[in-house]
């Protein structure tokens, strides 16, 4: 029986893990944005599952989960399954971040430095993480004109460089990057194509499975298959870039 967080637990992906995984009889810890969020969660509260809340568009909120969670003790694996599309404007997060950048890159990051390292670590990215900038000069989006949907793709592609980034320094810890393909939740819509079931069962499968291939670290992932990446995102120098920018950004430096 493993223990596992999964951040945005209230619907969709998070929602659909969170419940597999407690079918299967282990201990999962659930995460809503906001107290109202947190009630769509009382079913799996009183299922046994353990409940921490904070928004993660801000660093503050995001600092104080972790807190929450590593009073709870080790988890075994860490979903980062919380994300965001592109808003029609930067829509800037309490520290002036764009949301997007916070939620999705940011908090990921900022988790991983502060709450005690698990034995597996899941991030869930997009097949359009290949279209991102890699260029790292300009992440707060301040000199350049607004684009969210390039902003989102940005985004993807900072955290699968992450992923990748922990399997290459963190051995004693599998790290794996997850596209669970546009499936109809809040975020990708009602007339989405994917399969939701199938979109939510990788990250579960990763995150307590012992077979060989999901114990096989700095993967990314679709529907149990390897699949193709950005190169960026495989570059040890991009890695470690973008984590230098990443630990100027939040003050919080990834040991190792």
């Amino acid at each position: 029986m493993a223990r596992i967080l999964i951040t945005g637990s209230a619907q969709g992906l998070g929602r659909a893990a969170d419940t597999t995984l407690l079918d299967e009889g282990h201990q999962i810890v659930v995460h809503a944005r906001d107290t109202n969020r947190a009630a769509a969660l009382t079913d799996l509260v009183d299922r046994g599952a353990a409940l921490v809340v904070g928004d993660l568009a801000s660093v503050q909120q995001t600092r104080h989960l972790a807190d929450q969670v590593n009073q709870l003790g080790p988890m075994d694996a860490v979903i980062h399954n919380a994300g965001v599309y592109g808003d029609r404007d930067r829509n800037p997060s309490p520290e002036g971040h764009p949301r997007v950048l916070a939620v999705n890159t940011l908090a990921p990051y900022l988790l991983t430095g502060l709450i005690q390292k698990p034995d597996r670590l899941i991030y869930l990215t997009s097949d359009m993480h290949v279209s991102g900038d890699g260029n790292l000069s300009d992440l707060d989006w301040n000199t350049r004109r607004w684009n969210g949907t390039q902003a989102y793709c940005d985004s993807k592609l900072f955290v699968t460089a992450l992923a990748l980034a922990i399997a290459r320094r963190w051995p004693d810890v599998m790290s794996h990057a997850v596209d669970p393909g546009w499936v109809p939740t809040r975020m990708g819509g009602p007339s989405a194509p994917d399969d939701l079931d199938q979109g939510h069962l990788t990250q579960a499968w990763l995150a307590v499975s012992g077979s060989r291939d999901a114990t096989r670290s700095g993967q990314v992932w679709h529907h149990r298959r390897p699949v193709s990446i950005a190169a960026e995102a495989r570059d040890s120098s991009f890695q470690d870039r973008l984590l230098k920018q990443l630990a100027e950004i939040t003050g919080i430096e990834l040991e190792g």
